[in-house]
Protein backbone atom coordinates (compact mmCIF):
# COMPACT_ATOMS: atom_id res chain seq x y z
CA UNK A 1 0.00 0.00 0.00
CA UNK A 2 2.81 2.68 0.93
CA UNK A 3 4.60 2.25 -2.67
CA UNK A 4 0.97 2.85 -4.33
CA UNK A 5 0.63 5.84 -2.14
CA UNK A 6 3.94 7.18 -3.31
CA UNK A 7 3.50 6.38 -7.09
CA UNK A 8 0.25 8.22 -6.66
CA UNK A 9 1.23 11.10 -5.00
CA UNK A 10 4.11 11.85 -7.42
CA UNK A 11 2.23 11.46 -9.92
CA UNK A 12 -0.22 14.13 -8.74
CA UNK A 13 2.77 16.30 -7.21
CA UNK A 14 3.85 16.77 -10.95
CA UNK A 15 0.55 17.49 -11.99
CA UNK A 16 -0.20 20.11 -9.26
CA UNK A 17 3.40 21.65 -9.89
CA UNK A 18 2.17 22.10 -14.03
CA UNK A 19 -1.07 23.00 -13.25
CA UNK A 20 0.06 25.85 -10.52
CA UNK A 21 -0.72 28.78 -11.64
CA UNK A 22 -4.53 27.91 -12.30
CA UNK A 23 -6.16 25.71 -8.47
CA UNK A 24 -9.24 27.17 -7.03
CA UNK A 25 -8.03 27.87 -3.74
CA UNK A 26 -10.34 28.06 -0.14
CA UNK A 27 -8.72 29.17 3.15
CA UNK A 28 -10.97 28.92 6.17
CA UNK A 29 -9.97 29.64 9.96
CA UNK A 30 -12.52 28.60 12.78
CA UNK A 31 -11.86 28.96 16.56
CA UNK A 32 -13.65 28.74 19.91
CA UNK A 33 -12.56 28.89 23.26
CA UNK A 34 -10.59 25.76 23.43
CA UNK A 35 -8.41 26.01 19.78
CA UNK A 36 -8.39 27.13 16.52
CA UNK A 37 -8.64 25.51 13.05
CA UNK A 38 -7.20 26.47 9.61
CA UNK A 39 -8.60 24.66 6.49
CA UNK A 40 -7.28 24.93 2.91
CA UNK A 41 -8.77 23.29 -0.28
CA UNK A 42 -7.08 23.51 -3.68
CA UNK A 43 -8.80 21.96 -7.01
CA UNK A 44 -7.51 21.74 -10.31
CA UNK A 45 -9.86 20.60 -12.85
CA UNK A 46 -8.68 19.59 -16.79
CA UNK A 47 -10.21 17.83 -19.84
CA UNK A 48 -8.39 14.89 -21.32
CA UNK A 49 -7.73 15.87 -24.76
CA UNK A 50 -5.50 12.56 -26.14
CA UNK A 51 -5.13 8.84 -24.67
CA UNK A 52 -1.77 6.57 -25.55
CA UNK A 53 -2.91 3.22 -23.80
CA UNK A 54 0.28 2.03 -25.36
CA UNK A 55 1.93 4.48 -22.91
CA UNK A 56 -0.53 4.40 -20.40
CA UNK A 57 -0.31 8.62 -21.13
CA UNK A 58 -3.03 10.70 -20.79
CA UNK A 59 -2.75 14.76 -22.10
CA UNK A 60 -5.20 16.99 -20.10
CA UNK A 61 -5.91 20.25 -20.90
CA UNK A 62 -7.04 23.21 -18.33
CA UNK A 63 -9.54 25.47 -19.46
CA UNK A 64 -6.55 28.46 -19.55
CA UNK A 65 -5.07 25.90 -22.67
CA UNK A 66 -2.72 24.92 -20.13
CA UNK A 67 -1.60 21.03 -21.73
CA UNK A 68 0.36 18.45 -19.52
CA UNK A 69 1.06 14.61 -20.50
CA UNK A 70 0.66 12.10 -17.37
CA UNK A 71 1.78 8.87 -17.52
CA UNK A 72 -0.92 7.14 -15.60
CA UNK A 73 1.51 3.51 -13.26
CA UNK A 74 0.07 0.81 -13.58
CA UNK A 75 -1.51 0.77 -10.19
CA UNK A 76 -3.77 2.67 -10.94
CA UNK A 77 -7.06 0.63 -11.39
CA UNK A 78 -9.68 1.03 -14.51
CA UNK A 79 -7.70 2.60 -17.15
CA UNK A 80 -9.46 1.32 -20.21
CA UNK A 81 -12.62 3.14 -18.51
CA UNK A 82 -11.07 6.88 -19.39
CA UNK A 83 -11.93 8.61 -22.40
CA UNK A 84 -10.99 11.79 -24.29
CA UNK A 85 -13.07 14.28 -23.33
CA UNK A 86 -13.65 12.99 -19.37
CA UNK A 87 -13.21 15.62 -16.76
CA UNK A 88 -9.83 15.49 -14.21
CA UNK A 89 -10.47 16.84 -11.00
CA UNK A 90 -7.76 16.95 -8.48
CA UNK A 91 -8.46 18.30 -4.87
CA UNK A 92 -6.26 18.58 -1.95
CA UNK A 93 -7.65 19.40 1.22
CA UNK A 94 -5.52 20.47 4.28
CA UNK A 95 -5.52 21.39 8.12
CA UNK A 96 -4.03 22.23 11.27
CA UNK A 97 -6.18 22.03 14.49
CA UNK A 98 -4.50 23.45 17.73
CA UNK A 99 -6.21 23.03 21.46
CA UNK A 100 -4.72 23.70 25.07
CA UNK A 101 -5.20 20.27 26.93
CA UNK A 102 -6.69 20.44 29.93
CA UNK A 103 -4.26 17.60 31.84
CA UNK A 104 -0.88 16.94 31.65
CA UNK A 105 0.29 14.03 29.60
CA UNK A 106 3.57 12.71 27.90
CA UNK A 107 4.30 14.58 24.74
CA UNK A 108 3.45 11.93 21.68
CA UNK A 109 3.33 11.48 18.47
CA UNK A 110 0.98 9.11 16.12
CA UNK A 111 0.20 8.76 12.24
CA UNK A 112 -2.24 6.95 10.42
CA UNK A 113 -3.05 6.84 6.50
CA UNK A 114 -5.88 5.77 4.48
CA UNK A 115 -6.33 4.92 1.10
CA UNK A 116 -9.44 4.63 -1.27
CA UNK A 117 -9.17 3.36 -4.64
CA UNK A 118 -12.23 3.41 -7.38
CA UNK A 119 -13.91 -0.27 -7.41
CA UNK A 120 -13.10 -2.30 -10.68
CA UNK A 121 -14.74 -1.14 -13.56
CA UNK A 122 -15.38 2.35 -12.81
CA UNK A 123 -14.10 5.54 -13.78
CA UNK A 124 -10.50 5.77 -12.12
CA UNK A 125 -9.71 7.49 -9.24
CA UNK A 126 -9.47 7.59 -4.99
CA UNK A 127 -8.08 9.49 -2.33
CA UNK A 128 -4.98 9.34 -0.15
CA UNK A 129 -4.95 10.80 3.68
CA UNK A 130 -2.89 10.98 6.66
CA UNK A 131 -3.43 12.43 9.85
CA UNK A 132 -0.54 13.08 12.35
CA UNK A 133 -1.25 13.68 16.30
CA UNK A 134 1.25 15.43 18.45
CA UNK A 135 0.97 16.43 22.01
CA UNK A 136 3.65 19.02 23.02
CA UNK A 137 4.67 21.61 25.69
CA UNK A 138 4.74 24.70 25.83
CA UNK A 139 8.28 25.73 26.74
CA UNK A 140 8.18 29.52 26.11
CA UNK A 141 5.64 32.33 25.85
CA UNK A 142 6.84 35.95 24.11
CA UNK A 143 3.74 37.99 24.55
CA UNK A 144 5.86 41.00 23.31
CA UNK A 145 6.91 38.90 20.02
CA UNK A 146 3.45 36.93 20.05
CA UNK A 147 4.82 33.86 19.83
CA UNK A 148 4.81 30.24 21.95
CA UNK A 149 7.26 28.14 21.75
CA UNK A 150 5.98 24.08 21.66
CA UNK A 151 8.64 21.17 22.35
CA UNK A 152 7.45 17.95 20.49
CA UNK A 153 8.25 14.00 21.87
CA UNK A 154 11.38 14.55 19.51
CA UNK A 155 12.88 17.14 21.33
CA UNK A 156 12.46 19.35 18.70
CA UNK A 157 11.10 23.20 19.01
CA UNK A 158 8.88 25.16 16.86
CA UNK A 159 7.41 28.65 17.46
CA UNK A 160 4.19 29.50 16.43
CA UNK A 161 2.64 33.20 15.70
CA UNK A 162 -0.37 33.68 18.07
CA UNK A 163 -1.83 37.31 17.08
CA UNK A 164 -4.50 37.47 19.26
CA UNK A 165 -3.80 38.80 22.34
CA UNK A 166 -6.90 37.33 24.17
CA UNK A 167 -6.42 34.09 22.73
CA UNK A 168 -2.29 34.60 23.87
CA UNK A 169 -3.21 35.77 27.53
CA UNK A 170 -4.25 32.12 27.56
CA UNK A 171 -1.32 30.14 27.49
CA UNK A 172 1.80 29.89 29.87
CA UNK A 173 4.97 27.78 29.88
CA UNK A 174 4.05 24.50 31.09
CA UNK A 175 0.83 23.95 29.09
CA UNK A 176 0.41 21.32 26.89
CA UNK A 177 -0.74 21.65 23.01
CA UNK A 178 -2.31 18.98 21.12
CA UNK A 179 -1.27 19.36 17.30
CA UNK A 180 -3.70 17.59 14.85
CA UNK A 181 -3.05 17.89 11.02
CA UNK A 182 -4.44 16.12 8.16
CA UNK A 183 -3.75 16.18 4.59
CA UNK A 184 -5.67 14.18 1.53
CA UNK A 185 -5.55 14.37 -2.15
CA UNK A 186 -8.20 12.80 -4.37
CA UNK A 187 -8.41 12.49 -7.92
CA UNK A 188 -12.38 11.86 -10.02
CA UNK A 189 -12.67 11.63 -13.29
CA UNK A 190 -16.46 12.35 -14.69
CA UNK A 191 -17.42 10.94 -17.93
CA UNK A 192 -17.44 13.14 -20.93
CA UNK A 193 -20.32 15.57 -21.62
CA UNK A 194 -21.97 14.41 -24.66
CA UNK A 195 -24.04 17.52 -26.68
Amino acid sequence: MKRVSLVIISCVAISATAFSAEPQSDVSVMSDAKGATVQGVSKVTATIVRIDPATRTVTLKTAAGKVMELEVTNEARNFDQLAVGDVVTTQYRESLTLSLLDKKTQTSRSEKETADRAPMGAKPGGELGREVTIIADVVAVDRHAQTVTLRGPGGNSVDLHVPDPERLKRVKKGDQVKAIYTEALAISVEPAVTK
